[in-house]
């Protein structure tokens, strides 16, 4: 069995989207593949509630518990060891992750962002895209290589960017997108592993 680790941060919508495609389109019989465990850097994260209430093991990483962010990435490798992953995807883990830990997890560890890249890397996407009088907006699913925000795209949709839209409003339409392209590619991914 292909494990899955997922890494959040948060309220977990790209998360709760892979653990809901795996299941409806049985990815354990079809891929050989599940998401074996969710684990976040905070321990309020509503993410790990949805982690709970489908079966899947938990654990919590706080980052602020460590002297440096190699320490703490490099406990946090061997929590996501302990699940022997074939893939580890990051769904709104808040972290930038060391050179060491990117090494570690190379070839099966992917992040979705919130623009089209290369465009936009890093924080404040969508205002940015805004202000840059975009037409067209959307996220990138990649690999994660030690630079952020470039490794090799896998998929990647677009939406518009409508005259009167917020940062808000068009994150929103943003992630509805983003919940039907991270599925889609992990379970691409997955075919080829």
């Amino acid at each position: 069995m292909k494990n899955i680790v997922i890494l959040i941060s948060g309220g977990g919508s790209n998360m709760a989207a892979i653990v809901r495609a795996a299941q409806q389109q049985e990815w354990a019989r079809r891929l050989d593949a599940r998401v074996a465990a969710v684990i976040s850097n905070k321990a309020d994260a509503q993410g790990l509630v949805f982690a709970r209430e489908h079966g899947i093991a938990t654990a919590v990483l706080n980052h602020k518990d460590f002297d440096s962010r190699e320490a703490f990435d490099a406990a946090l490798a061997r929590q996501i060891d302990s699940h022997e992953p074939a893939l580890v995807v990051l769904a709104g883990f808040m972290r930038i992750l060391t050179p060491g830990f990117v090494n570690h997890f190379a070839g099966r560890l992917l992040n979705i962002h919130p623009s089209l890249l290369p465009a936009f890397p890093g924080l404040h996407t969508h205002q940015r895209a805004i202000e840059a009088g975009c037409k067209f907006a959307g996220a990138t699913v990649h690999q994660v290589t030690a630079e952020l925000d470039v490794g090799p795209i896998l998929d990647q949709a677009v939406v518009p960017v409508l005259p009167e839209d917020t940062p808000q409003t068009l994150a929103g339409r943003v992630l509805t997108q983003e919940h039907i392209i991270y599925p889609r590619a992990v379970a691409h991914f997955l075919r080829h592993l």
